[in-house]
């Protein structure tokens, strides 16, 4: 049976450009590519922010690979 690990990151909207930049947004995804993680899925979130309660419009980006 495979078995995989995954990858969470966090993207607040402040990171990817106040609005979605796909230049930005492709880059992320290329570089975990050529680590070998596969993308699962791009999920809407409302993210930490950096200070203080409540959160700021982001991206949960899920990555996965399989164990070695």
């Amino acid at each position: 049976m495979q078995r995989f690990t995954y990858r969470v990151i966090e993207l607040r909207e402040k990171l990817i450009g106040g609005k979605m930049s796909g230049a930005k947004l492709e880059k992320i995804l290329n570089d975990n590519a050529a680590e070998g993680w596969q993308l699962k899925s791009i999920t809407t979130a409302e993210v930490k922010g950096r200070i203080g309660p409540g959160g700021v419009e982001g991206l949960l980006l899920t990555f996965e690979r399989p164990v070695d």
